[in-house]
């Protein structure tokens, strides 16, 4: 990876370097302006010769100059030949490009010496752009300027340097794209871990440094799911193996008082539920379903006509398909576990779907008696009842919301639960389209 963006760097860098020789070795020196005062003196009069490039113009003003040493000669030789105060010329040269116009203490210059003759005062030659003005006997301003046009050489120059990045483009493209490419895969691979750890692995491929880093991805990909798993294993292994001693200890409560019988088997009977709750999130969230686009809209019918099959007052309003990508016997259980614990705490449950901001939002409200608003994160807790009860009929066994929210991280969404204003609880699942 390293030797191979520095020889694109190189091969950039010397593309440059040899149009810019070609530029020099094409562009021939452009030829330096030369002007004398005769021929500026002789334009002012109006007897210059008509094929020269200096432009005449007649303002009504002209704003004087700020003082330097050339302008003072030139103004000297200008007035000399045309035979005129120097009060009657000015003379300026513009500032080049990106530098201040310098500023001159006239008391610490000497002053210009005005040519001896008329000869000598039109044989002085400006180099370079100029302005010269003359204010004529009725007061009107005469103004000459060098031509100011664009050059061919400039145009010349102007197309090589195009041409120049037409060349280079596409070098610094490659450039760009071996670097952003491999940064782009680790990015689609992170935000598909997030969605679903069981993922399929980066590509081992492209430059060394960049195969060394997805295997050390996918080597930590494994990890992960590794950890995962055996730690599902644990606890499923624990749970599984409760049921044994839980049987013979019902096998010998039959020779006991009928009382105590009763309340220990309803205390086996409770535990025998939680074990069977506890395998099913288990197998409900380490299972490995495919995915693959689905429709929520239509996920969410089947959940809401079951429902209203059975005579539960279950709605679902009226909306746009929304497609995802997941696994539909998980986002319906899910939707099935949110929808029966609104009918369980409310006696009804609304259920509404649409799509905003790259988002599924997914919202089951009921008009039940709330959580408290301590208990709005501990409700996700496993094995934690927002009923107080130890009643399974009316707390249920608290792994509801946390299966369901296990689903909904594990499709790179969230589910959160809020009082509603109006009363009753909202539980609203996001998912990523």
């Amino acid at each position: 990876m390293f030797l191979r963006v520095f020889v694109l760097m190189v091969a950039c860098v010397a593309i440059t370097q040899l149009m810019n020789l070609g530029l020099l070795i094409a562009v021939q020196t452009p030829s330096t302006k030369v002007y004398s005062v005769g021929q500026i003196a002789n334009a002012m009069r109006g007897i210059g010769d008509p094929d020269s490039d200096l432009l005449i113009s007649h303002p009504a003003f002209i704003e004087p100059a700020p003082w330097n040493p050339r302008s003072e000669r030139i103004e000297l030789a200008l007035a000399k030949a045309l035979q005129v105060p120097v009060e009657r010329v000015r003379i300026g040269f513009p500032t080049p490009f990106m530098q201040r116009e310098k500023i001159y203490d006239r008391a610490s210059v000497p002053r210009a010496v005005p040519p001896a003759s008329d000869q000598a005062a039109r044989a002085v030659v400006i180099i370079g752009d100029f302005s010269a003005a003359f204010r004529k006997d009725d007061g009107q301003w005469t103004l000459i300027d060098s031509n100011h046009s664009f050059e061919p050489w400039r145009l010349f120059v102007l197309w090589w340097l195009i041409l120049s990045a037409a060349a280079v483009a596409p070098f610094a493209w490659a450039l760009a794209h071996r670097i952003a490419k491999p940064i782009g895969a680790f990015a689609e691979a992170a935000e598909r871990l997030g969605r679903d750890p069981r993922a399929a692995p980066i590509a081992i491929e492209g430059p060394t440094e960049i195969a060394d880093a997805a295997a050390a991805f996918n080597r930590m990909q494994a990890r992960l799911n590794r950890y995962v798993d055996d730690r599902a294993t644990v606890v499923g292994a624990v749970a599984h193996d409760l049921r044994t001693p839980l049987m013979r200890l019902g096998l010998r409560l039959e020779a006991a008082p009928d009382a105590l019988r009763q309340a220990c088997e309803d205390d086996i009977r409770d535990m025998e539920a939680m074990i069977s709750a506890t395998l099913s999130y288990l197998r409900d969230t380490t299972k490995q379903g495919v995915r693959k686009p689905l429709d929520l809209r239509s996920l969410a019918e089947t959940v809401t006509d079951d429902m209203s099959d059975r005579g539960a007052p279950v709605t679902l309003a009226p909306g746009d398909p929304v497609v995802v990508e997941g696994n539909s016997p998980a986002l319906k259980a899910m939707l099935n576990n949110l929808v029966t614990n609104a009918l369980k705490y409310a006696g009804s449950a609304e259920v509404s779907l649409v799509e905003a901001d790259g988002q599924a939002l997914i919202e089951v409200c009921d008009d039940g008696p709330g959580v408290p608003p301590e208990d709005l994160d501990r409700v996700f807790e496993p094995f934690f009842r927002g009923e107080r009860s130890r009643n399974r009929d009316t707390g249920g066994i608290g792994l509801g919301l946390a299966s369901a929210r296990a689903v909904a991280r594990a499709h790179g969404g969230d589910l959160v639960i809020r009082n509603r204003k109006e009363g009753g609880l909202s539980a609203l699942v996001t998912l990523p389209v």
